[in-house]
């Protein structure tokens, strides 16, 4: 059976449960991360950066606690609602769709934790790359923080429950159709819920293509949030820069 991978992102994203599930991030990575990142691009202080599919914030005001101009866009109102509680003069947020160039160009524009691969198009991932390419300035960097599909599809934890607020997870991953695909069912309030999340299984070759097609030169991979060198069997994360 094919999936409708259309609306997903925008109806799972929106729900309390999402936000449940995935509670337990590790931030103190996401901010070492982000400190290693900046500084392996040397990116001076008060330089602008776009967040790109955002979430509520997380990145994005850590970018701006560590001294950066900040802009961070996402497709679901409810997760900028929440980011809008941050908001000062050198941090925004906006719902915007990354498929479209944004109004501003940046020093560098990052697209973090997996934030890409959701559509059924192939158009719309091409599209959403030549939008990043639209909003950087000259000489500007991108960023894309992708996990590694080889590594991932190999390794895949087929079946699993978490626990969280009360809340059961039954999870059950799988391929089909080029996506890696995440069903998720769980009981709360005494209603039955069930949600799916769907990435594009895209490789390295995949971005590669994607990017001589945008005129984009990739100018470095990694493989983990230490900035270890890229290995296509054993990396957690595809971690390309571009510009």
């Amino acid at each position: 059976m094919t999936k409708d991978t259309k609306d997903w992102y925008s109806s799972w994203f929106d729900t309390p449960f999402y936000h449940i599930l995935y509670k337990n991030r590790d931030d103190n990575e996401a901010h070492s991360f982000m400190e290693n990142l900046t500084s392996y691009l040397n990116i001076p202080e008060n330089s602008s950066i776009l967040d790109l599919a955002c979430g509520k914030g997380r990145h994005a005001v850590y970018l701006n606690n560590i001294g950066y101009d900040v802009t961070g866009i996402d497709l679901s109102e409810k997760s900028i609602a929440f980011a809008k509680q941050f908001e000062n003069d050198t941090l925004h947020f906006e719902v915007h769709d990354m498929r479209k160039a944004y109004s501003k160009k940046f020093n560098a524009v990052f697209n973090l934790f997996t934030s890409f691969g959701f559509f059924d198009d192939a158009e719309d991932d091409l599209n959403t790359i030549k939008s990043i390419k639209a909003n950087l300035k000259d000489n500007g960097v991108g960023v894309i923080d992708f996990l590694n599909a080889d590594f991932v599809v190999n390794n895949l934890v087929k079946e699993n429950t978490k626990a969280i607020d009360g809340i059961v997870f039954h999870l059950k991953r799988y391929v089909e159709n080029g996506f890696i695909v995440k069903d998720i069912s769980f009981e709360a309030n005494g209603k039955p819920y069930n949600y799916q999340e769907l990435v594009k299984a895209l490789t390295l070759k995949d971005f590669k293509e994607m990017f001589a097609e945008a005129n984009i030169q990739l100018l470095d991979v990694f493989g983990d949030y230490k900035l270890n060198k890229y290995n296509k069997h054993s990396s957690e994360r595809l971690i390309m820069i571009f510009m």
